[in-house]
């Protein structure tokens, strides 16, 4: 059997900005991916709102989903059916349908049941700070990993950027005159600790297919995104940072997740 790769995010797009070049890629080399999403992302903005209303946001991001995960190859997607609970703060924090307020034992259940059914060989999913903190990146991320060490796996990793990569972005960026939504100053939080990246993956000769999956999340586009510059748009996306926290350790710098594994080896 060729190996399997399982993506685990919070929200529609987050596979596209963390991982879409790096899936592309094992799609490529022959590997069975799914993609497993905690909610259908019912809090994010909608950039216009011919698009959609607040009432239908999680129906239309489930369609985008699905219509990005094709761009990249996928066509196995999951949801685990919580609600987006919306950034540290927002009223949908305390929803009592939201992610953020779930049992961490029952999310963990519910990721590890598709973890046995699937018996992936490597997951993806989100470094423990969520890249800029949101709760539902965290939690996701801390579910997947206790749900990846009860059925475990050959390689778990956590999805970057790396924290020097993005604050070096951002400060070009800014001296640029170019917008951006990140708060320059919280260099504390944002991205993965540099001694944490263990996965380097150039991922240009999927850089087309990930910016038509990014184009499919069209209520996600906001105006700093859609007035970025290629120039800047391909360096936001054409690196994918991981850190491999589980398994024995593969072969980083130009390597994808799928290193050494052309066969499954469950």
């Amino acid at each position: 059997m060729t190996p399997t790769l399982v993506t685990v995010f919070a929200h529609p797009d987050d596979e596209t900005f963390a991982a879409g070049g790096s899936v592309a890629s094992a799609v490529d080399a022959g590997a069975r991916v799914v993609a497993i999403c905690a909610t259908r992302g019912e809090a994010g903005e909608i950039a216009d709102p011919s698009l959609a209303t607040p009432e239908t946001l999680g129906e239309v991001r489930e369609a985008e989903l699905r219509a990005a995960c094709a761009e990249l190859g996928v066509h196995d997607v999951r949801f685990l059916g919580y609600r987006d609970s919306g950034m540290e703060g927002s009223a949908g924090n305390a929803d009592p349908r939201a992610f953020a307020t779930a049992r961490d034992d029952e999310v963990v259940e519910r990721i590890a049941a598709h973890f046995a059914e699937l018996r992936p060989d490597v997951v993806v999913t989100f470094e423990p700070g969520g890249v800029y903190g949101h709760p539902d990146h965290r939690k996701i991320s801390r579910c997947a990993t206790a749900a990846f060490d009860r059925v475990p796996g050959v390689r778990l990793y956590y999805a970057g950027p790396s924290r020097s990569a993005f604050m070096t972005l951002l400060s070009e960026m800014r001296a640029a005159g170019v917008e951006q939504p990140f708060p320059f100053e919280d260099s504390g939080t944002l991205g993965m600790p540099d001694e944490d990246v263990t996965t380097l993956v150039d991922v240009r000769p999927q850089l087309a297919r990930k910016k038509r999956a990014l184009a499919a999340h069209r209520t996600q586009i906001d105006p700093w995104l859609a007035s970025l510059p290629d120039e800047w748009l391909d360096r936001l996306l054409a690196e994918e940072e991981f850190g491999q926290v589980r398994g024995e350790r593969a072969a980083s710098i130009g390597h994808g997740l799928l290193e050494g594994l052309t066969v499954s080896t469950r």
